[in-house]
């Protein structure tokens, strides 16, 4: 079955399945029996076999057009892109009460939501989302469609299936998170829940969401074999 879009569908299942497959009953149960920290570096590694894989499948799969490259998309992925990096660079260097081990002091703290976790409290979930959706336009494959489908697919369910699993493990200082934060970005500044300014995330965080952007416009034909640049 390999070399065919079929297993890269299998793959793309199994990975985003494994993030559902785990939520409370059955993490809840695992973690009775082997610990906290061995069930984070147990996932984690589970994770990234299986992420592994995917990116196998992908790379392995045959080109099938479902239909052109067109400028169009070319310019909303490198529009897109860079909002992407900079959700995905200040959700990682934010203390982020959303990660396992990142933030969960802060949750309890006077102010449980600081810098971008105010404008979104998923950041990299809207991060990833972003880059997933920006770039199926842009590539006309069906491969590309399974791939960047199911990581758009795991990001936009995955953000509602988190504060579910959050709210219950939390309780009150998520709740009390919610209250003033928003899945959807910008909506509780929007609503006059909270206030956040452009210092309070960090210019140094979007400086390096930044960079990483420019790297990736440099290095992107040479590691996935596409050029960035609409034709």
């Amino acid at each position: 079955m390999t070399g065919t879009l079929w297993h890269l569908a299998v793959a793309a299942i199994a990975f985003v399945g494994v993030h559902f497959l785990t939520r409370a009953p059955i993490r809840a149960r695992v973690v009775a029996g082997i610990g906290e920290l061995n069930w984070l570096a147990l996932f984690s590694a589970v994770s990234i076999a299986l992420l592994i894989w995917v990116i196998w499948a992908y790379s392995d799969a045959p080109y099938v057009e479902l239909w052109p490259d067109t400028v169009w998309a070319r310019w909303l992925a490198l529009l897109v892109m860079p909002v992407s990096l900079v959700l995905i660079a200040c959700g990682y260097l934010t203390p982020n009460p959303s990660i396992a081990g990142a933030g969960g002091s802060v949750l309890t703290s006077d102010e449980p939501a600081r810098g971008i976790i105010k404008v979104t409290r998923h950041p990299l979930m809207w991060g990833i989302a972003l880059w997933a959706l920006c770039h199926i336009p842009a590539n006309g494959d069906a491969a590309s469609v399974i791939l960047m489908g199911s990581m758009a697919g795991l990001a936009l369910i995955g953000m509602p299936s988190m504060d579910a699993k959050l709210r219950t493990r939390k309780g009150h200082d998520w709740e009390r998170l919610e209250g003033i934060t928003s899945t959807l970005p910008f909506a509780a500044i929007l609503q006059g829940r909270t206030r956040v300014t452009l210092g309070e995330i960090g210019w140094w965080r979007i400086g390096i969401g930044l960079a990483l952007y420019v790297a990736f416009l440099l290095v992107h034909e040479w590691a996935i074999g596409v050029p960035p640049w609409p034709m």
